[in-house]
Order: C-alpha cells, then sequence, then structure tokens
C-alpha cells in the first residue's frame, strides 16, 4: 500500500509541473497566434481602406454631380425646350432624371442609408416640381413655357429641391474624409 502511495506521489511530482509548463505554453502560445491575428486583420482593414476610400469618394463625386444636374435651373439649361411642346418637353426632362439617377444607383453600395435617402428625395422633390408645373399648364403650351413655370416654382417656393441633399452629403464627406 505503501508503494501505491510513493508511485502515486511520485506520479503527481512529475505531472504538476509538467501540466503547469503545458498550461504557460498554450496560453504564450494561444497570445501569440491572437496578438498575429490582430495584426494580420488590422493590415487587412489598411489595405482594404486604402482601396475603398478612394471608391467611396469617388461616389460622393458622382451623386454630386447627379444632384447637381437635376437640379431644376441646371436641368432647364442643359435640355432645352425649345422645339417642344409641354407634353414632349415634361417627358423629355423626366426621361433625362431617370436615366442620370439610373445611371448612378450603384453608388448607393459606397453611402450611408442616410445619405442615399436624401438623394432619393431630391430626386423625388424635382420630379413631384416638375409635375405640378406641367399639370398646371394650358393645353398645347410650349415647351419653352414649361420650363418657365418650373423656375417660376422654383423661386416661388424659395427652396432648391437638391439642396438639402448636397448640404448633407458635404457634412457626411467632412466628417468621414
Amino acid at each position: 500500500m505503501e508503494d501505491t502511495g510513493q508511485i502515486i506521489l511520485d506520479i503527481l511530482k512529475i505531472s504538476i509541473p509538467a501540466i503547469l509548463v503545458a498550461a504557460v505554453a498554450y496560453s504564450l502560445v494561444k497570445n501569440h497566434l491572437e496578438r498575429d491575428y490582430k495584426l494580420r486583420l488590422l493590415e487587412l482593414r489598411q489595405k482594404n481602406a486604402e482601396v475603398v476610400t478612394p471608391i467611396r469618394l469617388q461616389a460622393y463625386e458622382r451623386i454630386t454631380l447627379l444632384l447637381e444636374r437635376i437640379t431644376p435651373s441646371n436641368l432647364l439649361l442643359r435640355v432645352s425646350g425649345s422645339g417642344h411642346n409641354a407634353t414632349d418637353y415634361h417627358r423629355l426632362l423626366l426621361t433625362e432624371i431617370r436615366n442620370e439617377f439610373n445611371h448612378n444607383m450603384s453608388q448607393q453600395v459606397y453611402m450611408t442609408d442616410q445619405a442615399w435617402q436624401q438623394v432619393k428625395r431630391a430626386r423625388e422633390e424635382v420630379v413631384n416640381l416638375i409635375n405640378k408645373s406641367y399639370q398646371t399648364m394650358p393645353d398645347k403650351s410650349k415647351g419653352t413655357d414649361l420650363a418657365k413655370r418650373i423656375l417660376e416654382n422654383v423661386l416661388t417656393e424659395e427652396v432648391d429641391p437638391t439642396a438639402r441633399a448636397l448640404s448633407f452629403l458635404k457634412q457626411e464627406i467632412s466628417q468621414v474624409f
């Protein structure tokens, strides 16, 4: 019986230090691997930021250009109403806005949801302004008459439908970049 107790005591004398050494080694290796993982993740994020940041900035630039192009005064200068009746000009303006928007729709991936909602709201306000102006036109009006009515409505409402979205984008860019 004493021999058994001595054997168990000898096993414990050998096992306890071995277990302690294994636990310390495991802890050290685990800490090293975690630190290495965090460093690699940080490097990956930095490389990702180097690639994504210019793309995001370009997206904001393109959306700013979209908003400038659909601002009523700029849109009316770019898409002339002369030679069109009001109905054709109305359709042409809405088609131009739709094409501009669809061309830049993919940029929403690089923007915040709030910024994209502002852009969509601005587009809707411009479309509503054009529709409202068109609905007040007498039959057989000219395209130039519709353009004048749209500008009159912008002036009377004293609100540029794209100004709020442009301001929001500028503010967001200044915070991010």
